[in-house]
């Protein structure tokens, strides 16, 4: 889902466009969902500009007590996301709890995201190493926060103007903890971007982060996800044991870097500081 990303809204038409929300925020289209909720494009009335608001859904068959903990956690994600500094970050501009439901208000990205570009073609590896950097320095200024994104695809990478690169969606979306491996979207995250730690239910850290982001960048110049298959279990099963043939459009430093971030091992994948060098070569 592209969280925040300006593209084209789907209209009135839309159940709920016109609707106001905290007595601010005025709903106008939808510009994506996902499991988690949907995002509106809207205008802030108070200051007049508009906005991208993240309305937040959990599945309706979970107990109350677990909604509202749910709920919090958003609450307190958002918070989080909103301290961190950084250009390649989204900007949380507020948290709008209307009848115990955090809705996410962010800047509005003009532009489209890294999954959509690449419905329409690979890019050449210093492309994909520019945007990989960007995405890093997001990460590494989350990883310093204390906070894990956990779900960085290509939906959630936005290509903004003037160059600019945004992830978005920062652990907003995620409730930790969920690790029911279903096809009904119980399983947070997408699955051909999940490290193999998370897969087992072990606890990701950082380095799980940094898995997704080398199966973005094989995506980004090879065209196809290395572990994606026809159904969850599956792509699950293929993150867990297949290892991806070499990348053939990527080489040397680009190369090396997804290679050695796709290892299996958390503890042997490359960390920041040198996926940072090897992108920094491919870029230059």
């Amino acid at each position: 889902m592209g969280a925040a990303s300006g593209g084209p809204a789907g209209g009135a038409a839309d159940a709920g466009a016109g609707r106001l929300v905290a007595g601010r925020y005025r709903l106008l289209g939808r510009l994506g969902h996902g499991g988690m909720g949907t995002v509106w494009r809207a205008k802030d009335e108070t200051v007049d500009r508009e906005v991208a608001v993240k309305e937040p859904r959990v599945p309706d068959h979970l107990p109350e007590r677990e909604r509202d903990n749910a709920y919090e956690r958003m609450r307190r994600e958002a918070r989080a996301a909103a301290r961190l500094d950084h250009p390649a970050v989204v900007d949380v501009h507020d948290v709008a709890v209307v009848d115990g439901r955090p809705w996410i208000v962010m800047e509005l990205v003009r532009g489209r995201s890294l999954g959509d570009a690449l419905q329409e073609g690979t890019m050449g590896a210093r492309e994909a190493a520019r945007i990989g950097l960007e995405v890093l320095g997001a990460l590494e200024a989350a990883h310093e926060d204390g906070i894990l994104h956990r779900d960085v695809k290509p939906d959630n990478v936005l290509l903004g103007r003037h160059g600019r690169v945004v992830l978005t969606d920062f652990g907003i979306a995620q409730i930790e903890g969920e690790t029911n491996l279903t096809d009904t979207g119980g399983f947070v995250g997408s699955p051909e971007y999940i490290a193999p730690e998370r897969v087992l239910g072990q606890r990701p850290g950082p380095a799980s982060d940094l898995w997704s982001l080398g199966v973005v960048l094989y995506a980004a110049t090879e065209g196809v996800s290395p572990f994606r298959r026809s159904n969850t279990p599956a792509t699950l099963q293929s993150v867990l044991n297949a290892v991806p043939a070499p990348p053939a459009s990527a080489r040397g430093p680009l190369a090396e870097a997804i290679t050695g971030l796709l290892d299996k091992d958390p503890a042997r994948r490359p960390d920041a500081a040198r996926v940072r060098t090897l992108l920094d070569a491919a870029a230059n």
